[in-house]
């Protein structure tokens, strides 16, 4: 009888640590059924820009405001007659700034004496000849020569069909991440399930050797060619 007890007890102490191995196992398959894994992936494509604008400006100083807006009306057609010989078309003529210049004191402040009157006028040229529109960038300076006061800044270069390699990029990144993902899953036996959720990271464009990047995303108009990169944030499920 002591025996038959004995064995029931061993029995039923078996029958409860076999039913906790298949509870643990059913638990343990059941977590790592719910398991994610979240993967960047990224892509990039280099663009050349098909668009480029210039802006500078034309400046005078002279004694009384009319003479500055006469010296101004008398070096804007040299310029213009420059623009068009070199083929530019789109040329936007600002209104004219301008302000009074007043005497300094030993101090360094101004005094109310009126000594000469500043004036300048913003002129944007814009072109799809970009090489064009580089050229004249250096090119433009050499009107001092001819007395024009021209003051020049650097050019802005655009690509206009942004829009629709976007698209394409995100595609490419979310198969990079998903590329990513099989890798790093590989070698644990695991493998990559559905996607759980999906996240669009900033665009950056950027110079082509440059590693700039921002949270905000970058938008270069300093070059001619670009590199244009998406990132996407992906959630897969491992299974």
């Amino acid at each position: 009888m002591e025996k038959l007890e004995r064995f029931q007890t061993l029995v039923s102490c078996l029958i409860i640590i076999f039913g906790l191995l298949i509870i643990s196992f059913v638990f343990a398959n059941k977590i790592a059924k719910d398991e994610n894994i979240t993967v960047t992936g990224s892509a990039f494509k280099i663009v050349k820009s098909d668009s480029a604008k210039l802006s500078f400006s034309v400046r005078t100083r002279k004694v009384t405001q009319k003479e500055a807006y006469a010296n101004l009306k008398n070096q804007i057609p040299f310029v213009i007659e420059y623009l068009k010989s070199k083929g530019i078309e789109e040329i936007d003529i600002k209104s004219i700034n301008g302000y009074n210049v007043y005497k300094r004191n030993e101090k360094g402040y101004d005094t109310n004496e009126l000594v000469a009157y500043d004036a300048s006028q913003f002129i944007d040229i814009k072109s799809n000849n970009v090489l064009k529109i580089k050229e004249i960038s250096t090119d433009i300076q050499n009107l001092i020569n001819k007395g024009i006061n021209i003051e020049v800044y650097s050019p802005e270069y655009f690509y206009s069909d942004l829009a629709s390699i976007k698209i394409d990029l995100l595609k490419e990144a979310s198969i990079d991440a998903k590329q990513r993902a099989d890798s790093m899953l590989s070698a644990t036996g695991a493998s990559v399930g559905k996607v759980k959720s999906m996240r669009m990271g900033v665009f950056q464009i950027t110079p082509v050797d440059s590693t700039m990047v921002s949270d905000m995303g970058v938008n270069d108009t300093t070059s001619i060619d670009k590199k244009v990169t998406a990132v996407a944030n992906v959630v897969f499920k491992v299974k």
